[in-house]
């Protein structure tokens, strides 16, 4: 029998036990033996004093917050979603370093691509300023739900003597703990201006590997103005880029546009093709070709050899393949082969250091795609939908998980969804913002600012909505969803979640009345949670898919038992589990007929110890494993 905690995975433990099986001499008791790890590793280990690091004041703990553990859990919101039943999408509002560690057992290694666009840290952003303690209660405080003193986010100015600290301190544990969740062949983009580029791209390289650094990316977010500059005007961002593993990392590829696929008009069991012709003006595959009439090609009408394009033991392989065909036309004969339509353009020199981005869209033209949704200016400076998708183009495949934990105004969501539209993939996202204020998010306060708060006021009064950043990227992904076309099979919903403290209830005995208690405990769950919070809550601790369908069977008195991954996982909330509910199960069981079957009670449904042994016993004669039998 297993007990459920309410804990999120333990990274540390997972990577104790990965270097355990790489090092098992290093550890005794379950403790590293420095000495020994030292002795296996040899010439590796550096022990000189001075080497070059990259240090700075409080990094030490940024690591240790990285690996705490999480209490939390994600509350489903179905009235705020789209589509609940069906969709694969998730939309998930908190605090993005908590519900990264919740997420790590459920998409440890499946995330195919991460795009993010964090605080650029220009003097105006707001950082992140983490709890080591306690990072729900401070997520509660901003986002007020709860009373407390000052705010997790700030104002990062650059009189601040900790300017660039600060900014570390927020981005280095949440970008290792991102790592976790890219797939062996998974790719970060990461936004980013002048500002920290350089400090970003060296937590970079020691949370990635500097051999895993793909490229620099400058992408030109402006054109035109910046008379008013004093040096240059700075027209330009960069996007880096790095693999989590670049060993395995397939070749890159730009998709086409649906002009350039109009060409390769013809199509065989391979694929689309065109036929072009087999002559070239100039090389050195020179031989004599013989037509279908016994007429020989080898010279042209000034007697000069003919070039073709393959060598002529390719010719005759591409002939019996039946890739190779002749034409005659006014009496000549001409040599044709099929061109077929590769996988993709190569991005030009994306291994190297720099690549310029000019022609995928501006800060404009993200804007101008609001006001095409929103009929007014909506959202400080967004990204435009193009440079996302274009970006997804060449380091996704047409079934995977896309990932934002910046997701600002959802424009990861929504170029998704346009992939998808174009190429018939079905890519999900999992976006994650913490519902910030709109007035707070604004950065600056001259007109312009007031006049996009103002308008982003208008939008949410129309919808009945609260004046949060996430509310307004919701109706984002509302309105471009319906635009990209919810009747088509495209998945345009999104299942909403929202962050906070666990539902299982913490033994927190009140020592003047120890009587009330205990009355208290008997209850598991906090006051005011519904079952299917805690449902959800059982999925992320086991590590499966939130986003994974939740069937719901009725037992003959009313309660109900929730089925997920068909069968795979049964869940009974029960507050009086009898022997004829386990036998329910048994049948249910045999229904849904899943190989792999855990079921997860509530331990106060029990009548006594003496139920719960006896209703266990009638599960593991059906087939339950002993620590399939789950105590929550």
């Amino acid at each position: 029998m297993k007990n459920l905690t309410g804990e999120s995975m333990n990274i540390t433990e997972e990577n104790l036990k990965a270097m355990q099986q790489l090092f098992p001499e290093a550890f005794e008791e379950g403790k590293i033996d420095f000495d020994v790890l030292r002795q296996l590793l040899g010439d590796f280990v550096d022990d000189e004093q001075e080497r070059y690091s990259f240090k700075w004041n409080g990094k030490g703990k940024a690591l240790r917050l990285s690996q705490t553990l999480s209490m939390g859990t994600l509350r489903p919101c179905k009235e705020e979603s789209k589509d609940w039943d069906n969709t694969e999408n998730l939309y998930i509002e908190g605090d993005n370093l908590e519900v990264l560690k919740l997420l790590q057992k459920s998409y440890y290694g499946k995330v195919k691509m991460i795009y993010i666009d964090p605080p650029y840290n220009t003097g105006g952003d707001f950082v992140y300023k983490d709890n080591f303690h306690d990072n729900i209660q401070n997520y509660k405080e901003v986002t007020g739900q709860v009373d407390g003193e000052g705010n997790k986010i700030d104002t990062n100015t650059e009189s601040n003597g900790r300017f660039h600290t600060d900014w570390l301190n927020m981005m280095y544990p949440r970008l290792r703990v991102a790592r976790n969740l890219l797939t062996d062949d998974g790719v970060i983009f990461i936004s980013i201006d002048d500002n920290e580029v350089d400090n970003l791209k060296k937590i970079c390289d020691e949370i990635y590997g500097p051999s895993n650094f793909i490229a620099e990316l400058i992408w030109q977010n402006k054109k035109g103005g910046g008379n008013d500059s004093t040096y240059f005007a700075v027209e330009h961002e960069y996007i880096l880029v790095y693999a989590k593993n670049k060993i395995g990392l397939s070749a890159f590829y730009e998709m086409y546009s649906d002009e350039y696929k109009k060409r390769y008009k013809e199509e065989d069991n391979i694929g689309k093709f065109y036929w072009d012709t087999f002559k070239r003006k100039s090389g050195k595959q020179y031989y004599p070709i013989t037509c279908p009439d016994g007429t020989v090609l080898q010279y042209d009408e000034n007697g000069n050899p003919i070039s073709w394009l393959r060598s002529e033991k390719r010719y005759i392989e591409d002939v019996k393949k039946g890739e190779i065909r002749f034409s005659k036309d006014n009496g000549k004969w001409s040599v044709q082969f099929k061109q077929r339509m590769p996988l993709g353009k190569k991005p030009r020199s994306i291994f190297n250091s720099i690549e310029v981005v000019n022609d995928k869209g501006t800060t404009s033209t993200g804007s101008e795609e609001m006001h095409k949704l929103f009929k007014k200016d909506v959202f400080f400076n967004p990204k435009p939908v193009e440079l996302i998708e274009f970006l997804l183009g060449f380091s996704t495949n047409k079934n995977c998980i896309v990932m934002d934990f910046f997701s600002g105004s959802a424009t990861t969501a929504h170029a998704v969804m346009n992939a998808n539209k174009k190429d018939g993939g079905n890519r999900r996202y999992v976006l994650v913002q913490l519902p910030v204020d709109i007035e707070s998010s604004a950065n600056g306060t001259g007109n312009d600012s007031q006049r996009i708060i103002a308008n982003e006021k208008d939008i949410l009064d129309e919808v009945g909505r609260p004046y949060y950043l996430t509310e307004i990227a919701k109706e984002r992904i509302l309105r471009s969803g319906k635009e990209i076309g919810d009747n088509t099979r495209l998945d345009t919903g999104f299942k909403v979640f929202k962050l906070d403290s666990s539902n299982l209830k913490k033994w927190n005995p009140k020592l003047e009345n120890l009587e009330i208690t205990l009355q208290e405990s008997m209850h598991n769950f906090i006051v005011g949670r519904s079952e299917l919070d805690v449902v959800y809550e059982i999925l992320l601790k086991e590590g499966l898919d939130i986003a994974t369908k939740v069937e719901v069977e009725d037992f003959f008195d009313g309660e109900k038992i929730y089925i997920i991954g068909c069968g795979a996982l049964m869940i009974c909330l029960c507050k009086n589990i009898t022997f004829d509910k386990a036998d329910e199960i048994v049948r249910l069981h045999k229904k849904y007929d899943s190989e792999l079957w855990r079921v997860v009670f509530c331990d106060n449904g029990f009548a006594s110890d003496m139920d719960k042994t006896n209703i266990k016993e009638i599960l593991k004669t059906a087939g339950l494993e002993e620590d399939a039998f789950i105590c929550i």
